[in-house]
């Protein structure tokens, strides 16, 4: 027996079925928060405004094509709504254009993809199989007429797209202008009017550097000079002149493991007790997007901030900059990376050379076996113990960045090389973390054994940092458990974007835990002063730490900041200290002002500002005074 549907169109049963299919996503898998009965409003009518739109267009079909068109536009839609849940599983973010041309990067990805996929995700496919199953069934004779319904259904689908629009419009003011939050822009118009939002910045994006010119760079200057650099000179300036720079960026470290402890044991045990002898930052953020480990490569290499949208690596990686590795190399420094996965792995191969770095030991510099692998490749302590050959034979002075590998995502590690146990909660994620953090907080201590024995310890300067988080909020139940509170809330989110920073500075008395607010955009004033060099004008939008006389303000790329007394985030200010609600007007200044860094850093990347500017820098002598 044929179904029959002489009443309602196919099309609007499955742009039904897909409607509920989202909402559920929206508020079940992506957990948007609601704050208020609009909100619930707005997250009802988005995803029926959006199927609507979608599905309507089978009026323009002729009949014959009409069914096929409706199943092919719900398995497409299915599949670009279950990537972006795959991508918010990791990140707790949404896809955009750029990161989809970061395509290269997916052949590296193995198993991570694998801890990101659930059996009941086959339940995202339901209304696919039932629209094509009722499709079978379908009499296109007993289907209403839809020769005179192509012009009131198009104006039906437009009129809820608008109404969701406006909706969103009273609720988020100036909602279009925030790109940067997509959280609200995925909450209010939906992950679908998400994406095609995001073509049209793209395409923004790619017009401004044909329009740039050299004037913009100035205004950026004046404002750099005047609210972001410091007027005095480093408190220890030049003690690293002529000395090697290692730095050591540790994959997904965050702050909540460091000095602390699991059923009684330290976490990072060999990091702790160097943090007793070096100059750490308690309070020190990354500030990385979708870019990740490239993100805060090109953040500590620049002092500019990354990108709200992709990674810079990919998107600019042609650009003129004005990186530490290029700098360094007119003061006679080689400069090398060393990291034991693919080249082109964030484009590494192609920016690399735009930093100006001389060498990069990338996977086919190392031995890299089934044995000595964990996870996304070669472990930590593999890795750190083949490198030694290349750092020996580098000319003095070096620059040298070691990235490692092992406290990636899904943070995997074989149970007979787990030195610590497993947390247990509700997050396998969170559980495992501890054990690989462990391992590279081993891996560490070997690499600074294996510096001393062979005589590169001494004369070097070690810097070592977080990348960028490691646990997103898709595990906060897990993480409030081990914190021992209640819930995690936006100020504790915020928090918990903290990494550390540790300055190790052998045979130098004097370290100390350091309460400044401070960020990765701080790393290259900090280590330049450091080495002597400054700069006679910049557009940097970081400030030496070891200096004190520029109020401290961290941006992160999604608008929100911590200052000495203020955190601001999702609409709301925080005492920093307290972590208590306070008034919004607190803040309102410093909003604007987050926001005007980030637009300048912007125009800079987007317009490739720097190819009409020229900074200049000097090397002063050895004037250690820090107290």
């Amino acid at each position: 027996m044929l179904f029959n549907y002489s009443k309602t169109p196919f099309y609007a049963i499955a742009a039904f079925l897909f409607a509920v299919k989202t909402y559920m996503v929206y508020r079940f898998i992506f957990d948007l928060s609601i704050e208020n009965p609009l909100q619930e409003i707005i997250l009802i009518i988005n995803p029926i405004a959006t199927a609507f739109l979608f599905f309507t267009a089978v009026v323009w079909f002729k009949p014959e094509k009409q069914i096929k068109y409706t199943r092919r536009i719900a398995l497409i839609g299915s599949l670009i709504l279950y990537f972006n849940v795959i991508y918010f599983r990791s990140f707790s973010d949404f896809l955009t254009i750029p990161v989809l041309f970061q395509s290269s990067n997916a052949g590296d990805l193995g198993s991570s993809i694998l801890q990101l996929t659930y059996t009941l995700d086959l339940l995202l496919f339901l209304d696919v199989a039932i629209i094509y199953f009722l499709s079978k069934k379908i009499s296109l004779d007993a289907q209403p007429s839809l020769k005179n319904m192509k012009l009131r259904a198009t104006v039906i689908a437009v009129a809820l797209l608008v109404g969701n629009v406006v909706l969103a419009e009273l609720e988020r003011p100036m909602l279009f202008v925030r790109a940067f939050d997509r959280e609200y822009l995925v909450k209010n118009i939906g992950v679908f009017n998400f994406h095609l939002y995001d073509v049209a910045l793209h395409s923004k994006s790619k017009a401004q550097r044909v329009l740039a010119d050299g004037s913009e760079v100035k205004q950026v200057e004046e404002y750099t000079n005047k609210n972001i650099k410091s007027g005095q000179p480093s408190k220890l300036q030049g003690i690293a002149k002529d000395k090697n720079i290692i730095y050591i960026s540790a994959e997904s470290l965050q702050s909540f493991v460091i000095n602390n402890k699991l059923n009684g044991e330290e976490v990072t045990p060999f990091l702790n007790d160097l943090i007793d002898e070096s100059y750490y930052f308690e309070n020190f953020y990354h500030q990385t997007e979708q870019g990740k480990t490239s993100d805060s490569e090109f953040v500590i290499e620049n002092s500019m901030y990354p990108l709200s949208r992709g990674a810079v690596f990919f998107t600019h990686s042609q650009n003129e900059l004005n990186a530490v590795p290029e700098i360094v190399g007119d003061y006679g420094y080689t400069s090398a990376v060393f990291h034991a996965n693919n080249k082109s792995f964030w484009n590494r191969s192609v920016m690399y050379d735009t930093l100006g770095y001389d060498k990069f030991y990338s996977e086919t510099s190392y031995n890299v076996n089934s044995e000595n692998s964990i996870g996304w490749g070669l472990s930590d302590k593999a890795f750190f113990d083949q490198s030694i050959k290349y750092l020996k034979s580098m000319e003095e002075p070096y620059y040298a960045k070691f990235i490692t590998l092992t406290n990636h995502f899904p943070f995997e590690l074989p149970e007979e090389q787990q030195t610590i146990d497993k947390f247990d909660s509700n997050s396998k994620t969170l559980n495992n973390y501890f054990t690989t953090a462990r391992y590279t907080d081993e891996a560490i201590k070997q690499f600074f054994q294996q510096l001393k024995e062979a005589g590169e310890y001494k004369d070097s300067i070690l810097v070592i940092y977080g990348d960028h988080y490691g646990i997103s909020e898709y595990h906060n139940k897990a993480m409030s458990q081990y914190l021992g509170k209640e819930e995690i809330t936006p100020y504790d989110h915020i928090q918990l974007q903290r990494v550390p920073f540790i300055v190790h500075i052998p045979g130098h008395e004097g370290g100390r835990t350091i309460s400044k607010v401070s960020g990765q955009m701080d790393m290259k004033p900090t280590i330049l002063g450091m080495m002597g060099i400054e700069t006679e004008n910049g557009v940097d939008f970081g400030t030496d730490l070891f200096t004190s006389d520029v109020d401290p303000l961290v941006v992160l790329r999604d608008g929100s900041f911590i200052s000495e007394n203020y955190l601001y985030t999702r609409d709301t200010c925080y005492n920093r200290k307290s972590g208590e609600e306070i008034s919004m007007e607190k803040c309102k200044p410093l909003v604007s002002k987050a926001q005007q860094e980030l637009n300048y850093s912007d125009s800079i990347i987007y317009g490739d500002l720097l190819r009409f500017y020229d900074a200049e820098y000097t090397q002063v002598e050895e004037d250690v005074n820090y107290k």
